[in-house]
């Protein structure tokens, strides 16, 4: 670990040098980041993103989600700086970011593919009077979805999947409620077109 020089003035009103095991680099770069410093927070970036990567590299076995983790790691990092509390190194803080960020990750995939099938079970159940026409399991409902227009996409998605309100979704994507009901009812009859093919 690094050692840096302390001087303090003394008691009898000369200079006392105190060498110290103060903590390592990547404090004082944190105390910097928290008061808007992005080349000190450029600098953290540098001196973790290898390890940081290596460690979500293991949890993924994916270098493209681990690439997106850890970048993900880092904005994370970035817009909590200030909570650092000093009390670990700031790698084991990112380690944990990282971690967290990847079973929020997995917690997403999980609901995302839950109500993939609930939707898959509704629309079968909706469609029944189709003979012949069972919704296969096989066919890939995501592709199906990334093939919606960009902002019907981004209502279904919030609402049939995230559990968002119309109310909540006309905010974020800044159109009005009945726009957000007509977007999700004509995706949903679009998904049922395609999946019934």
């Amino acid at each position: 670990m690094q050692k840096d020089v302390m001087y303090t003035q003394a008691a009898n009103g000369g200079i006392l040098q105190m060498v110290a095991n103060l903590p390592d680099r990547d404090f004082e770069l944190v105390r910097l980041s928290s008061s808007g410093d992005t080349l000190a927070f450029k600098e953290l970036y540098e001196r973790n993103v290898g390890r940081i990567y290596a460690l979500c590299l293991r949890i993924t076995a994916n270098e493209d989600l681990a690439d997106e983790l850890t970048q993900e790691v880092f904005i994370k990092a970035w817009e909590k700086i200030k909570t650092f509390g000093y009390q670990s190194k700031f790698s084991t803080w990112l380690h944990s970011i990282a971690m967290n960020t990847f079973l929020m990750m997995k917690r997403t995939e999980k609901r995302f593919s839950e109500k993939l099938n609930s939707l898959g079970e509704l629309i079968n159940r909706n469609n029944s009077v189709h003979a012949g026409h069972r919704w296969d399991s096989n066919i890939d409902l995501e592709n199906a979805i990334a093939g919606l227009p960009e902002k019907m996409r981004a209502a279904f998605v919030l609402h049939d999947v995230e559990g968002y309100k119309h109310r909540e979704i006309s905010k974020m994507l800044d159109i009005e409620v009945g726009t957000s009901k007509a977007h999700i009812h004509r995706a949903r009859k679009i998904l049922r077109d395609k999946l019934l093919k």
